[in-house]
Order: structure tokens, then C-alpha cells, then sequence
């Protein structure tokens, strides 16, 4: 698959989906000839965030400092005030609690402008943008991204509109690169990034069932084997990318992400088998093993199309399969019938 012909506009409706952030879909333009990749888009949206941020006024946590003071206030530290002699000086090792702009969410913020700011092929109108933003957090301290920081921020009701704003930042540490030659940052490929698409796509399908077809129950759900033995615990574990039912009948969803739903054999195109097997390991297991389920199982093998449309229905040893594609080219509206029609059995 050609992904780099996915619209700029439907990488960035797949994220808002996969982020559970429908609500910011719409929360600028997004024209597709306006911005070259999704960077220069999110980097855009991530502007817009910010300004309404900035007029909102940063969130403040409660943040305990220590120092030494002649004015009591909070609770005296009398171990390290001996231990500093601050008595000599009239003063104690004081602790207290006091309201501060300066804590993770916006660290993390200013950490992400900077990096930005360093980006090497960023539009000069956005790095100028960029740059007067950047201006707003002087008294915020830059920290060392990883991984790990992401999962320490709390959101909670007092400060969820820092969410989607994260979300952009995280991705945006997932993606930069160090430039070794030039001491810079550049941003990877992600359209061409196979792992990164291939959850994207897994995601946003889910997430989009869950918010466009309200009649159904979404969720991953663990399929167990039919099967007997001295330790099952040594079969691999089934788990489906999406499971949608429904009061009159059960869809088992994978998603593959792949630059073809066919592999050449002889000379002819054939289907990949191994993705046949998986869903029908799927629709053999559950049956067995939920026989007191009696609604219709129908399995969805769901692909990005390439280079031609699918609309293929089998029935494998009882069991219905069909193998679909979505046309990641179209426009949005076109996205959005095609995902609805195929679940509307």
C-alpha cells in the first residue's frame, strides 16, 4: 500500500478516534493541501490547543518545597535544621505546600515546544509560532522525556483539557529522531512506519465502532481453546483486535494493516493464509466453547484497500467469514459509510 496517499485529514481523524478525542476532531481546519505530513498538522493543532491554554491560564498543582526561612509557615524540618546549624543564623529548615505552574503537564509541554524548536524541516511560519508560544512557559523547567513520564500525569476533571494536548506531545517523543551528523531532531516517516499504522488502524476501528454504532458492544475479548491437556497455559493466547455484539448476532474483528491482503503463489494471487487460520481458530474456539451463546458468529477479516476492493463471504466448516476492505483514500465520509456498512449485516 501506497500510505503516504492517505490524506494528511484521515491519518489525523484515525488519531482523534484512536485517542477517544472526537470532541477536538473538528477543533481546527484541516485541509489536506494545507499541511505536508500529520507533524505539520498536529504541530498546528497542538498551537491552536495552546493558545486557548494560555488564555485559560495554566493548571497548578500543590508542590512541597523546603528551604530555610526566618519566617515560619508549613512544618519544621528539626533534623536538618540542626544538621545545618540554621539556628546560628535565626532561621529553621522550613517545609510547606504552595500552588505551582511549574509540575509534569507543563513540563512536559514546554519540553515538547523545545524539541520543536529543533526540528530541522519545521515550516519556518510554524517554528515562528512556535517560538512565541515557547515564550509563555519561561518559568517552566525543561526535563528529559521518556517513556515512562508519560504514564506518571494524572488527568482528572480539573485539568482533562490537557489530554488531547499530551496525546500530541507523546506521539510527537514516539516520532522524533536525533540526527547524528547534524545534532538536530528530525521526525520519522509515520505513514511508513508499519508498526505505528498497523495499531493506529487497529485502534481507530475499534474506537470508531464504540462511538458510531452505539447497538453494539465493543471490547477485546480473550478466546479460550477448546481443548484438554496438561497445561494449557503453554497455548499461545487468543485475543481478538475487536468484538462487536449486538442482540441478534456477534462479530469477531481482526484488522490487518498490511501493503496487501494477498501474497503471489504460482503465478496467481491467493489470500494470506495464515490470517484465514487465526480467524478461524477464532470462530472454531469461541463456538465451542460459548455454546450457550446462540447468536450468529460471523468473522471479519478487515484490511486497508490497495488495489482493489474486497467484499469476500465465506462459510468455512459452518462457520461464516468475510474478508473486507476500506478505502483509506476517500474521503472521511466515504470512511465512515463503508465501516458502518460492513458491521450492518
Amino acid at each position: 500500500m501506497e500510505y503516504t496517499k492517505i490524506p494528511v485529514k484521515n491519518v489525523y481523524y484515525m488519531l482523534c478516534y484512536a485517542w477517544n478525542r472526537l470532541q477536538e476532531k473538528e477543533c481546527v481546519p484541516v485541509g489536506q493541501e494545507q499541511d505536508r505530513d500529520i507533524y505539520h498538522l498536529l504541530t498546528r493543532v497542538l498551537l491552536e490547543q495552546l493558545q486557548s491554554l494560555i488564555k485559560r491560564g495554566f493548571y497548578r498543582e500543590y508542590t512541597e518545597l523546603t528551604e530555610e526561612s526566618a519566617s515560619l509557615k508549613g512544618k519544621i524540618n528539626f533534623q536538618d535544621s540542626i544538621r545545618k546549624l540554621s539556628f546560628h543564623r535565626s532561621k529553621m529548615v522550613i517545609q510547606y505546600a504552595e500552588l505551582n505552574h511549574d509540575i509534569l503537564h507543563n513540563r512536559i509541554i514546554k519540553t515538547t515546544l523545545f524539541n520543536l524548536l529543533h526540528v530541522k524541516d519545521l515550516d519556518p511560519g510554524l517554528r515562528e509560532q512556535v517560538s512565541r508560544i515557547y515564550s509563555y512557559f519561561g518559568e517552566i523547567s525543561l526535563i528529559s522525556l521518556n517513556a515512562r513520564i508519560f504514564t506518571e500525569v494524572r488527568l482528572h476533571r480539573s485539568n482533562k483539557y490537557y489530554g488531547f494536548v499530551l496525546d500530541i506531545c507523546k506521539l510527537f517523543y514516539d516520532c522524533l529522531l536525533m540526527n547524528e551528523e547534524e545534532s538536530d531532531l528530525k521526525f520519522m516517516d509515520f505513514q511508513r512506519n508499519h508498526q505505528e499504522m498497523a495499531a493506529l488502524f487497529e485502534s481507530f476501528v475499534r474506537n470508531f465502532y464504540r462511538a458510531e454504532c452505539t447497538e453494539f458492544k465493543v471490547t477485546r475479548e480473550v478466546i479460550y481453546w477448546d481443548a484438554e491437556g496438561e497445561d494449557l497455559s503453554l497455548l499461545p493466547r487468543m485475543e481478538t483486535d475487536i468484538s462487536l455484539e449486538c442482540d441478534s448476532y456477534k462479530i469477531i474483528m481482526d484488522t490487518k494493516f498490511y501493503h496487501s491482503a494477498y501474497i503471489q503463489r504460482y503465478d496467481s494471487e491467493k489470500l494470506i493464509s495464515g490470517n484465514l487460520y487465526q480467524m478461524f481458530a477464532y470462530l472454531n474456539n469461541y463456538r465451542q466453547t460459548n455454546l450457550a451463546n446462540k447468536k450468529p458468529v460471523i468473522g471479519t477479516l478487515l484490511y486497508p484497500k490497495v488495489d482493489k476492493e474486497l467484499n469476500l463471504s465465506y462459510v468455512i466448516k459452518g462457520h461464516p467469514l468475510n474478508v473486507y476492505t476500506v478505502d483509506l483514500n476517500k474521503s472521511w465520509q466515504s470512511i465512515h459509510n463503508r465501516l458502518i456498512d460492513i458491521v450492518n449485516i
